[in-house]
């Protein structure tokens, strides 16, 4: 059998959404078959297109949300008035209803939980003031540290996106300056990456793992220029990385040319944070690494020039929706 991918219409809770759904098809009879990873892949891709377009929460979102708090699961459903684990059923990526899932993005604004936990009747007195203490110092932090708290969104800040961080041109996940970092960290150590070779490995660590997952690594928005692909506002983010001593970069004159080359090698001090991806994310980095070994700038540029990503939008050079991961063609 070989695997394909076709454009369908899927309907969820009485609303349609195209996908690329995926199949396999026998070569001698032409039946087509299904299996449980492709329609875990093809719903997906339905729910994340539901959450997206009636502005609901994806589920690193809402595990986020209660971790702040430092609840149990069944804690957060009490307080939001949900049924006892709700909220984990959310977490594990259930589609909360369109109420709750309102409720929950009320409760990631400690000022807003604050008036949540204090209607909450069921909450014995003593931990109902432990955990208003415990909000009220997430509040003075968040007005202590305003600048660093608004970076992130002043970094994947961009205009085809501007009412919500996490959707198709993110991967449906918000953007993380963490795992960003710990991807940047990872290929120095491995690769010891030009710039421009940089901003491709990113670009297909991200996407290959949403043509696995239906969800990109990091959340961070890729535009198209004549070179490739390249992370927006990749300046602003590889120069604060740098000065963070997360990585160094080395400045070297090329002898053939006026030019200068950046080149991202690791701070001596600093190894990369595997722990912070899951057991799929580490196998794309490792993979992409491998690929990409022993592949020079401009070939990687040319190869990036082969993607539908890339041919599609390089005309108006436009913020690339993560759709185009299931048209890898080097990967």
């Amino acid at each position: 059998m070989s695997l394909l991918i076709e454009e369908r219409m899927l309907v969820f809770r009485k609303a349609e959404f195209k996908v690329a759904f995926h199949f396999y098809q026998c070569y001698e009879t032409a039946e087509k078959f299904s299996a449980s990873d492709l329609d875990a892949l093809n719903m997906f891709q339905v729910h994340n297109q539901y959450r997206d377009r009636f502005n609901l929460p994806f589920p690193d979102e809402i595990a986020c949300i209660r971790a702040k708090y430092d609840l149990p699961a069944t804690k957060m459903s009490e307080i939001l008035g949900f049924g006892t684990n709700s909220y984990r059923h959310s977490e594990s990526g259930e589609v909360p209803s369109n109420a709750n899932g309102k409720l929950i993005q009320l409760a990631a604004d400690p000022r807003k939980f604050r008036g949540l936990v204090e209607i909450a009747e069921s909450l014995a007195p003593s931990y109902k003031e432990n955990l208003l203490s415990k909000i009220d110092k997430l509040i003075r932090q968040h007005e202590e540290h305003f600048f660093e708290s608004n970076l992130e969104d002043y970094f994947f800040y961009n205009k085809v996106n501007t009412d919500k961080l996490a959707g198709e041109f993110s991967g449906y996940k918000k953007p993380t300056l963490e795992k960003l970092t710990e991807m940047v960290v990872f290929f120095a150590h491995r690769l010891k990456p030009w710039k421009t070779q940089l901003n491709k490995l990113l670009f297909y660590a991200d996407f290959l793992n949403f043509k696995k997952t239906c969800f990109s690594i990091s959340g961070v928005s890729y535009r198209v220029i004549d070179m490739g692909p390249i992370v927006n506002n990749y300046n602003s983010i590889f120069e604060y990385l740098t000065n963070n001593d997360d990585v160094d970069v080395r400045c070297i004159e090329f002898s053939n040319s006026d030019t200068v080359g950046e080149q991202f090698v690791p701070h001596p001090d600093r190894a990369c944070r595997i722990e912070l991806f899951s057991e799929t994310e580490m196998a794309v980095l490792e993979h992409v690494a491998e690929r990409f070994k022993n592949t020079s700038t401009n070939e990687i540029i040319e190869l990036s020039h082969n993607e539908k990503a890339w041919l599609e939008n390089i005309k108006e050079r436009k913020i690339i929706s993560y759709k185009y991961a299931f048209d890898l063609s080097v990967i």
